[in-house]
């Protein structure tokens, strides 16, 4: 049996009390899904960057998740049930 790679790539940017990520999964056959988070520091808290970071992140790969699941769904709708001669 073949192993196979996925990877995932998380993209991390910083602006003010925002902090964004992107998730990209690349297939071996080249195809991407790419899901996208988003944490707020509320002002009254401390600047703890690592913290904004992890939140984004995880929103972004549970974003991903359900992304990656929908185009599972799509693929069974269109492709699953006996071949057609």
């Amino acid at each position: 049996m073949e192993d196979k790679q996925w990877t995932v790539q998380i993209y991390i940017t910083e602006d003010g009390d925002d902090t964004h990520a992107r998730a990209v999964l690349t297939t071996r056959d080249t195809a991407t899904v790419t899901g996208r988070g988003v944490a707020r520091r509320n002002p009254v808290d401390r600047p703890i960057p690592e913290i904004g970071d992890e939140l984004a992140a995880s929103r972004a790969l549970e974003d991903l998740a359900i992304r990656l699941h929908d185009v599972a769904s799509d693929d069974i709708v269109q492709l699953a049930g006996p071949a057609v001669p």
